[in-house]
């Protein structure tokens, strides 16, 4: 299940990253794009899950690790979409995905010419600012006056570390200032076809069996496997 995968690095060359695969050659390939930050951790097991369901439905899927992300080596604060676009895009050369399933920020990530489901895509801006109102709060609560406003801007210069995570300053102008929409060939799945709240609103990380199910039941129903 778990191998290894070439991703393209920021200075050229390839370097190994880490997949979760279930591949048997079939014809449906789907690859699967995790959430960015804190959120990867939310969805771990559930990406899983959800990937175990698809390989009983004859569906071969593919999550690999991006740089920076999940059990990558790769400095996180040297990341940014542009960069991660491009490893997505190469994945889904190397693994020759037909299809594309990305969760949450994940989305923003999807190449344009993949069909696929973006399952509730946020605002990259949206998510910057929450990242962002979470590190005032930590700050404050230590004993460090802390304006919101302030650190964002300070961040577009310098970048910022929230909660462990390194946001390089070209990061930070990406997700700032990006739009989001979806692909003409890619459909968004709002979270309440899933039949219950989004597990990034979890204070812990979370499992639910019967969201993971309704997704693939979704898929399924979109590729005329039911």
């Amino acid at each position: 299940m778990y191998a290894s995968w070439p991703c393209p690095l920021a200075t050229g060359g390839t370097g190994e990253e880490m997949v979760l695969g279930f591949d048997q050659q079939r014809s449906i390939r789907i690859l699967v794009i995790a959430p960015l930050f804190t959120e990867a951790n939310k969805f771990r097991r559930q990406i899983t899950e959800i990937m175990r369901l698809l390989d009983d439905l004859g569906i071969d899927c593919f999550c690999p690790d991006l740089p920076g992300c999940n059990e990558s080596l790769q400095p996180h604060g040297e990341q940014t979409l542009a960069l991660w676009r491009k490893a997505v895009t190469a994945a889904a050369g190397h693994f020759s995905a037909s299809h594309v399933l990305a969760i949450r920020s994940g989305a923003w990530l999807a190449p344009e010419t993949a069909p696929g489901w973006l399952l509730a895509p946020p605002r990259p801006d949206q998510i910057l600012r929450g990242l962002i109102r979470a590190h005032t709060i930590a700050l404050r609560e230590a004993g460090t006056p802390a304006d919101t406003a302030a650190i964002l801007e300070d961040a577009r210069r310098e970048g910022v570390t929230i909660g462990g995570w390194a946001f390089g300053a070209e990061l930070v102008r990406e997700l700032s200032s990006e739009t989001f929409a979806p692909a003409d060939r890619q459909e968004i799945i709002a979270q309440d076809r899933l039949g219950g709240p989004g597990l990034w609103l979890n204070a812990e990380n979370h499992f639910d069996a019967q969201q993971a199910q309704a997704l693939a039941d979704i898929l399924a129903s979109d590729l005329g496997l039911s």
